[in-house]
């Protein structure tokens, strides 16, 4: 039972469209800033909110068919941030032991939840009751332009001390978990797969990153700064040919991670199937750090 919640297209052709979608967002985000196209401060940061999150109420069809079967919560709460009523929309992937050990999955840009229920799955498999959310703006939580902070406050609205927790985060998720990890005291493990130190450290590694952007940055996701203040176990996945997200970005975020700790590098993994690819490595990661699985991993 969860606590405090109410219970087509070819993959290949919609990731080759969804990695040129988010890194023309990144080079129009660079460009923008660094040739002074955006004007005003309260501009420049709604055009970068937009730009990184592309929030959207879509999916791709391949999540459309991972998703079915899974439970639809709701989570609802007041935020801090802006006053209002907030009520974040979700899926559940629970497990036949009541005290199975709980998972939050925080997701990336672009598509809803639906998008990573492959991935929720998956990690479902290792034994964890999985429960992924939209944030505000994304599918059907409540509307509204994401940001950085709201993104987090959302992510916090789901947590339950008392159970034993993990969080799980991908891509522009992985950050968004670092942040959460490094205030909730008592997480049994942080699980980070595609993600990266900075926003600016991220568009630094881009052909243009030499535009001096980076003190314009307003939304800048720093989980290199973060992580050395998570307290729980810490696991961090890359996939050897992600070309949206270089590699070394990934194993700098897990150098500035505290032990215990432990680097997956899935060989052949791009952005999107490296969950895929490295299910192997990720039984024998979660059984090694964790404790958890150790039957299956042997």
């Amino acid at each position: 039972m969860l606590p405090a919640a109410q219970a087509s297209q070819p993959l290949s052709a919609v990731n080759r469209r969804g990695r040129g979608l988010r890194r023309a967002g990144l080079a129009a985000l660079a460009v923008a800033i660094g040739f002074g196209l955006v004007s005003g401060c309260a501009t420049l940061d709604e055009k970068q909110r937009a730009w990184i999150f592309q929030p959207s109420d879509r999916t791709w069809s391949g999540g459309l068919a991972a998703a079915q079967g899974m439970a639809d919560v709701w989570i609802p709460f007041r935020s801090a941030e802006t006053g209002e009523a907030v009520r974040l929309h979700g899926l559940w992937l629970p497990q036949p032991r009541a005290d199975a050990p709980l998972l939050l999955y925080l997701h990336g840009a672009r598509w809803d939840v639906r998008g990573s229920a492959h991935r929720m799955r998956r990690m479902h498999e290792l034994g964890f009751a999985v429960l992924g959310v939209d944030y505000r703006g994304f599918g059907q939580s409540s509307p509204a332009l994401p940001s950085e902070s709201l993104a987090h406050e959302d992510a916090l609205a789901t947590q339950h001390p008392g159970l034993p927790r993990y969080l799980f985060g991908h891509s522009l998720g992985g950050a968004i978990a670092v942040r959460l990890a490094a205030e909730v005291p008592d997480l049994a493990g942080l699980m980070v797969e595609g993600s990266f130190t900075s926003m600016p450290e991220l568009v630094g590694s881009f052909k243009w990153g030499w535009l001096p952007v980076s003190p314009l940055i307003t939304q800048r996701f720093d989980a290199g700064a973060r992580i050395g203040q998570v307290r729980a176990p810490v696991l961090v996945v890359h996939g050897s040919n992600d070309s949206l997200i270089p590699q070394a970005l990934g194993r700098a975020l897990y150098e500035r991670a505290p032990q215990p700790k432990r680097w997956v590098l899935v060989d052949g993994g791009s952005h999107h199937n490296t969950n895929t690819l490295g299910q192997p490595l990720y039984r024998e990661a979660v059984a090694a750090l964790f404790g958890l699985g150790r039957a299956a991993a042997e």
